[in-house]
């Protein structure tokens, strides 16, 4: 336990204290016009179509970035008193980082695939918390039910990606949102933000799609009360 309960809390910790520095290091510099997209290389080299693994942060990424450390830390540091006790100490906390690690790929994604990534991962994550205590067949149910609902918000995101990519040749959100600019009001653009919308309405646990989130309280206290309210849900209404 005591490795687990330093390094768990502690590396959500070093995250929100370098979240700080990249906020002060973006109030410092002039006012930020155009996000700052850093790229590490290739992803998905096809022909024509090219996914850059790439992050961008902007005003909005920023201020997700330090909602979900900053709240992320307060739920690891509460969870070391609230799950000391519980034979899968070790693992929930690997859950709780992987969860914490793909929310921030999602919200600094500079791409819808890049985001989707991070979009799946917090799926998978929150499909393992819910279910943690699996020895149970309600917890184990109320998992699937959470893993296939999202599912359905899931094919709406991909097929809004499919249309995008099919009218304008860019999933980058700079490049895509300028080549739809001029499209607005046309009807694939509203197509594309049905389908997106689609996808939020399923992540944020919005009507029709709401039935996910009441079973999601077979977890832990912490990821149903936080981690769900407070970074995955959030997900929607960042897309």
């Amino acid at each position: 336990h005591p490795i687990v309960s330093v390094v768990g809390p502690g590396v959500v910790l070093a995250s929100f204290g370098v979240a700080i520095a990249m906020f002060q290091a973006m109030l410092s510099a002039a006012p930020l016009t155009a996000p700052y997209i850093v790229t590490f290389g290739q992803w998905m080299p096809v022909g024509s179509f090219v996914v850059d693994w790439s992050f961008q942060l902007d005003q909005l990424s920023m201020l997700m970035v330090l909602v979900i450390t900053g709240v992320g830390a307060l739920i690891h540091l509460f969870s070391i008193g609230y799950m000391r006790a519980d034979a899968g100490y070790a693992r929930y906390f690997a859950y709780l980082n992987l969860f914490v690690a793909f929310m921030l790929v999602l919200v600094l994604g500079a791409s819808y695939p890049v985001l989707f990534v991070g979009w799946e991962g917090v799926g998978l994550c929150s499909y393992l918390l819910i279910g943690f205590w699996f020895s149970e067949k309600a917890n184990i149910d109320a998992g699937k039910k959470a893993f296939v609902v999202n599912r359905i918000g899931d094919f709406g995101f991909l097929v809004a990606m499919f249309l995008m990519w099919s009218t304008v040749q860019r999933l980058d959100f700079v490049g895509a949102h300028a080549a739809l600019g001029p499209m607005a009001g046309s009807a694939v653009v509203l197509s594309i933000a049905l389908f997106l919308f689609l996808g939020c309405v399923g992540k944020s646990a919005q009507i029709p799609l709401h039935v996910w989130l009441p079973d999601a309280m077979a977890g832990p206290t912490p990821v149903s009360a936080l981690i769900h309210a407070a970074t995955m849900v959030t997900a929607g209404v960042y897309l």
